[in-house]
């Protein structure tokens, strides 16, 4: 017989669920069961694959801790995993024991909360334990409670080894007939992959300029990116160019309020000056459209923008300042 503890508490020390929870995992194994315990809050980052550790499971016991209202994070997170990602064939054969001690109000609605999910998730959900713990002490000097503790575990045991049938619920019916599982196309790696990456927000912004990159090249293919003024722009780099011997780099330029992105490439005497994006640039650039005019005049340099504020930038700084040697702009009269 193999049963899974399910721990959706933060791990305190005096967590009465703590203390039933690891008596439970003790009873069990007296009398041979095979146990396998997941602390939730351990486990934060992969709650989206624990749905898995199911499939060899008879029986589960999800234990929480009620601080102040409701299940808690943990123990919700692990049921919506079941609900997207479970095998509900699996859980239609698997009977549940909720444990839920309250340190302050509710644990019996918390009970029955894991008992109705369960249902729908179609699992089979057994008597279980709920109470209201303010002193974890308390729990080991009452016998009596020692005693709930010990008829709760066998008694879940007795209905496992004797797969004791249960009347269908409504809410299976329910789920049945009007309730359906969104299809989700990713596996909870790719899931939890993905979440990742939306939390990270350099991630993000990458993104978002790639996607503006992209939108920018298109624009360009379709003959609607350069205007007049923008090749004369492209002149004025050609003309203000000022070759350096076996200096090689690669300069991306972002004009943010045309969406425009302007590309120069290096490479000893000569220059590509192009509208999109060479590949890999040594350094990218951000600023306006009147910025790039007002260095083009000669009234301010690569540096002393980047210096104001004006641009930004990312790449080699030592390769920055080399552009305003290699482009010598005369200040317009």
């Amino acid at each position: 017989m193999n049963i899974n503890i399910y721990y959706g508490g933060r791990g305190l020390i005096d967590d009465p669920t703590l203390y039933v929870a690891n008596k439970m995992q003790e009873i069990l194994e007296e009398l041979r069961v095979h146990v396998e315990r997941y602390n939730l809050y351990e486990q934060k980052n992969n709650i989206l694959t624990l749905p898995q550790t199911l499939k060899s499971a008879d029986g589960v016991i999800l234990a929480t801790t009620i601080e102040w209202y409701g299940i808690g994070g943990y123990m919700q997170q692990f049921l919506d995993a079941c609900w997207l990602y479970g095998d509900k064939g699996k859980i239609a054969k698997i009977y549940m024991c909720p444990v839920v001690m309250s340190t302050t109000y509710g644990e019996r609605e918390g009970k029955m909360n894991l008992a109705i999910a369960w249902e729908i998730l179609g699992g089979l959900p057994c008597e279980g334990i709920c109470g209201y713990i303010a002193d974890e002490v308390t729990l080991e000097i009452e016998e009596a409670y020692t005693h709930i503790i010990e008829k709760a575990t066998e008694n879940l045991y007795r209905v496992i080894k004797q797969k004791t049938p249960s009347f269908p619920a409504s809410n299976q019916i329910v789920k049945k007939m009007i309730l359906t599982t969104r299809n989700v196309d990713f596996t909870p790696q790719e899931t939890e992959q993905l979440s990742q990456y939306v939390s990270d927000d350099s991630y993000v912004r990458r993104q978002k300029e790639d996607i503006q990159e992209l939108a920018s090249l298109f624009r360009d293919m379709l003959g609607k990116g350069e205007t007049d003024g923008e090749e004369e722009l492209l002149t004025e780099f050609r003309q203000a160019f000022r070759p350096q011997p076996e200096f090689r780099a690669a300069y991306s330029i972002i004009m943010e309020d045309k969406n425009k992105m302007l590309g120069i490439k290096v490479d000893g005497p000569s220059l590509e000056c192009f509208y999109g994006s060479p590949e890999a640039p040594d350094v990218e650039m951000n600023l306006s459209r009147n910025s790039i005019e007002e260095i083009v005049n000669g009234r301010m340099t690569f540096q002393r923008a980047f210096m104001s504020g004006t641009m930004k930038m990312k790449g080699d700084f030592k390769i920055l300042r080399t552009l305003d040697q290699i482009f010598r702009f005369e200040e317009a009269k």
